[in-house]
């Protein structure tokens, strides 16, 4: 059984910088795509970063391009997300979440149909 367990939210001021973990276990994570989605109170989940196991490639939407980044860690079966320069707009509940047998630009392009499994959220908020 897949568990994503994600860390490192908390309360941050606009302009200021997050970095969130999710610890992945119960696979071999290697044919795997895994990434980053958010919710905002009273819309819906949204597709934030993704990165292909094996290879380390990645994809962003636009919304986040140049600002987050990223990456995994093979040793620690560890994803991270480097959050930059966070904007209000930001403040989010923040999913790992992981795609069998898939790719970055895949998850990326599938939205919520492209996950398969899900940790339980972390929230970010970002004030002024």
């Amino acid at each position: 059984q897949v568990q994503l367990v994600e860390s490192g939210g908390g309360l941050v001021q606009a302009g200021g910088s997050l970095r969130l973990s999710c610890a992945a276990s119960g696979r071999t994570f290697s044919s795997y795509a895994m990434g980053w989605f958010r919710q905002a109170p009273g819309k819906e989940r949204e597709f934030v970063a993704a990165v292909t196991w094996s290879t380390g490639s990645t994809y962003y939407p636009d919304s986040v391009k140049g600002r987050f980044t990223i990456s995994r860690d093979n040793a620690k079966n560890t994803v991270y997300l480097q959050m930059n320069s966070l904007k209000l707009e930001d403040t989010a509940v923040y999913y790992c979440a992981a795609a069998r047998f898939s790719a970055a630009q895949t998850m990326g392009v599938r939205g919520l149909r492209g996950a398969d499994y899900w940790g339980q959220g972390t929230q970010v908020t970002v004030f002024s």
